[in-house]
């Protein structure tokens, strides 16, 4: 069996997802097929990953690396499961490019992956490479299954599922996190264990719809009590979800940093008290990516110097999907897939992530029904975006990036149209030959 990872310079996240599989008995003794663009951090996660071989696998698996866009196939060949990690353009020039224009017309952003004109510019720029990626799967292994990662996750997931032929489901870690991180912040552990759940919506923006102790007893009146008083009461890093418990009835999966822009709400000029007020730490993705670059590589020596690596088996769902198809032993997960009639009130072109039961015959998506009708509101707001980025990354048409732009929530709330437009042309013209598809 031969695993391939697509951008596996992303050492860290290609140790926690292949340690997993390292750690998982139907899986130690796969070829794992590392692919990356950049030759040097390919070599470091290779190090890593054969030192976690041998020290908690006995060397069971075989890793290989696969440099360079010439040994594309040649990774991909026989795979029956790839891992698709990949970020387009990285930190320098292209996150960065991502929000010091924007800044330049007065948009500010936290996170800029997903939504907003920094999700837009990510997924145009990617696209185009997961479409490459799509015609050399199903020349080279049609039959794997494709488990993406990459942000903006909606868009890419989307597009590979309305546009390619490939298998495939995106994943988000922040789902497996979202009832216990709501539930601690508001002191409620006594209700962790054995507690009940149904989370449904769209990628960062999927709803708790219903949450219930080991006893059937409903959770959310007490969560909504507790949240509106933390919210009065001080300063915190959750402030914007609890907002949305308040107005919307129901918490979500994302951040609230994340969460922050995407949406008309909390982020606006003619409000700057409402950044203090609501705790949103604007440009903090840059901050995340300068403090990882140091401290990986703080941790690189750490790991290569060490005689024995452990590893403790994440909460990514890769390596349980992995397993759950090769032994046909069900595993439920949540999933982004195709909007098939499983979401009632979202369109079915949109990508929505829902409760998927893993088997041997791959992902079966789950029927939920209708949404409450305001949260599938907000939704449709990001959805918007969504299919005009895609629609804008098929057609090559640079109007259409300007719709997709002119329909965020955020972008829409803070310029006008002209600035719109001028703001695209330029975020256009310096991501340079990413973006040369669509001058």
């Amino acid at each position: 069996m031969k695993i391939a990872f697509l951008g596996a310079g992303s050492t860290v996240f290609a140790r926690n997802v292949l340690g997993d599989c390292l750690g998982t008995p139907v899986l130690q003794e796969a070829e794992m097929a590392l692919y990356d663009i950049d030759p040097k951090r390919l070599e470091e996660s290779r190090a890593i990953l054969e030192a976690m071989n041998q020290s908690i696998n006995r060397g069971r698996a075989k890793i290989v690396v696969y440099p360079g866009l010439e040994n594309l196939r040649s990774a991909l060949k026989g795979a029956r499961f790839i891992v698709n990690a990949i970020q387009v353009g990285g930190y320098e020039p292209s996150t960065v490019i991502d929000f010091e224009i924007p800044k330049k017309y007065g948009l500010h952003q936290t996170i800029a992956d997903t939504l907003g004109i920094g999700g837009i510019m990510r997924a145009l720029r990617t696209i185009p490479v997961m479409n490459e990626f799509a015609k050399a799967i199903e020349e080279v292994c049609p039959d794997a299954l494709l488990l993406n990662y990459s942000n903006p996750m909606a868009m890419l997931s989307g597009y590979m599922q309305r546009y390619t032929g490939v298998k495939n489901v995106g994943l988000c870690h922040s789902v497996q996190v979202c009832s216990e991180t709501l539930l601690k912040g508001l002191g409620m552990e006594d209700k962790l264990e054995g507690r009940v759940e149904t989370i449904a919506g769209i990628n960062h923006m999927a709803w708790l719809l219903s949450l219930h102790d080991r006893e059937g007893n409903d959770l959310y009146p007490e969560i909504k009590k507790r949240a509106l008083r933390k919210n009065q009461a001080e300063k915190h890093d959750d402030m914007v979800r609890y907002e949305y418990i308040k107005y919307f009835g129901y918490y979500c999966t994302e951040s609230s940093e994340h969460n922050a822009e995407y949406n008309p709400f909390f982020i606006k000029k003619a409000y700057p008290g409402l950044i203090e007020d609501y705790n949103i730490p604007l440009d903090e993705y840059p901050r995340r990516c300068v403090a990882q670059i140091a401290d990986w590589a703080e941790e690189k020596k750490r790991i290569l110097n060490k005689a024995t690596i452990t590893h403790k088996r994440s909460l990514e769902y890769a390596s349980h999907i992995m397993e759950a198809v090769v032994t046909d032993i069900p595993y439920k997960i949540n999933g982004n897939v195709l909007n098939t009639h499983l979401i009632d009130n979202l369109p079915v072109e949109a990508c929505v992530e829902v409760p998927c039961l893993i088997d041997g015959n791959g992902v079966n998506p789950c029927h939920i029904g209708p949404l409450p009708v305001q949260l599938a509101a907000m939704n449709m707001t990001n959805i918007n975006v969504q299919l005009l980025t895609i629609e804008a990354a098929v057609s090559k048409r640079k109007e259409a990036i300007y719709h997709a732009a002119m329909l965020d929530p955020h972008t829409a709330a803070e310029l006008s149209i002209d600035d719109i437009v001028k703001m695209c042309d330029e975020m256009i013209e310096a991501h340079g030959t990413f973006m040369e598809l669509y001058r």
